[in-house]
């Protein structure tokens, strides 16, 4: 058990216990980030969606709605909510945070793709199948940072290539500076430095 400094001295023990209990109770609620999802709500927004979606197509078309026409856009067809749109984007920047997520560069392209695929596959998920919103479009949003990885990955491939294959002097500017330009000198050590690399890297 913990103990606050000094209270007990004063305090008779149950009332110390009190307050220390509801110290761990401030503590635990103010873990709970801003990117909290509560499932609960979210279940029920995406419901409420899905029924106003549901309702809309049957008074365009006069018939009920299929799996494959939820994709598809029709006069009338009702917005995503707010809310859902504010829960995909505290999903993925809570993933995003993950260690496996947070040191790369590119974290921001990775959270707008997971948004967007959230957007592209929300009439994919069936609440009367699944209970858990929150772990569906977790799911999406983690394969949508893979292949943002993946991509990012190909692109550094294809610079390195091009830089290999043109010359490094061809495509950094390389010349040092004196006097006033002096702070100049910092992109120069920093192509040098990437110079260096790519020529390690080849060397293996």
């Amino acid at each position: 058990m913990r103990f606050v400094k000094g209270v007990d001295k004063f305090l008779d023990m149950s009332y110390t216990i009190k307050i220390i209990t509801w110290l761990d109770t401030c503590v635990m609620a103010k873990k709970k980030t801003e990117n909290y999802v509560n499932n609960k709500e979210f279940l029920e927004s995406i419901t409420i969606y899905r029924n106003k979606v549901e309702e809309s197509f049957f008074k365009c078309y006069d018939r009920k709605i299929t799996q494959p026409d939820r994709s598809t856009t029709w006069e009338g067809k009702p917005r995503i909510p707010n809310y859902l749109g504010d829960c995909f984007l505290k999903i993925a920047t809570h993933l995003s945070y993950k260690p496996n997520f947070v040191n790369y560069m590119f974290r921001d392209e990775m959270i707008s793709d997971g948004i967007e695929n959230c957007l592209q596959y929300i009439h994919n998920f069936n609440p009367e199948k699944s209970s858990n919103p929150f772990a569906y479009f977790t799911q999406v949003i983690y394969f949508a940072f893979l292949r943002r990885i993946a991509k990012e990955k190909k692109q550094l491939e294809i610079k390195t290539k091009i830089l290999e294959r043109t010359g490094y002097d061809h495509v950094m500017y390389t010349e040092s500076f004196d006097g006033e330009m002096a702070g100049l000198n910092q992109n120069y050590s920093d192509m040098t430095g990437i110079k260096e690399t790519l020529e390690i890297k080849n060397k293996r």
